[in-house]
């Protein structure tokens, strides 16, 4: 009876003592001692330019930030920095129409953003990695154009949530 006591009065010490950063409970845990975070805008490179695409990653970005930490935002030289840009935006067929040769019933989207990471306050944590992720559409339904405003904030959202999972919750 006593191990027991002891060790339900062990725990909660343990689990207090075993921290070595500031978790969130949406998985992220930001280095002890940042405060400050910088996101500058993500020029678009690619090839096929959209021309909404940079302001709206760059807002998908530090909403993403913002909605799962304390971090109060700077113009330049945060605690936290990222920086990059968008190196792809591709639509590919990848499923032929039954038998309309030529026809594609599903395209792909496409979107690569090359990020730079700098963790001012722990440095190894600071990286340089290209993120990519696509979503498929039919392209038998409504045009391109009318789905491809959805698409990118799909896109978006699982780009910015690999990007702030590399970064903050080291993954």
């Amino acid at each position: 009876m006593k191990n027991k006591l002891f060790y339900l009065l062990l725990l909660p010490l343990l689990l207090t003592q075993s921290a070595c950063g500031v978790y969130s409970f949406t998985g992220g845990s930001v280095s002890a001692g940042m405060k400050t975070v910088s996101v500058l805008v993500f020029e678009n490179t690619a090839q096929l330019v959209n021309p909404n695409l940079s302001q709206a990653f760059t807002e998908a970005l530090k909403d993403r930030i913002r909605t799962q930490t304390a971090l109060s935002f700077v113009r330049n030289d945060g605690d936290a920095n990222f920086q990059g840009r968008i190196t792809d935006y591709t639509i590919q067929p990848v499923a032929i129409q039954g038998n309309q040769i030529g026809t594609a019933g599903l395209n792909r989207l496409t979107i690569s953003v090359s990020v730079k990471y700098a963790n001012k306050i722990d440095i190894e944590k600071s990286f340089e990695q290209t993120f990519t992720r696509f979503l498929d559409f039919n392209s038998q339904g409504s045009a391109f154009t009318t789905q491809e405003p959805a698409l990118i904030k799909n896109i978006n959202q699982q780009l910015t949530e690999d990007i702030y999972n590399r970064a903050f919750a080291n993954w």
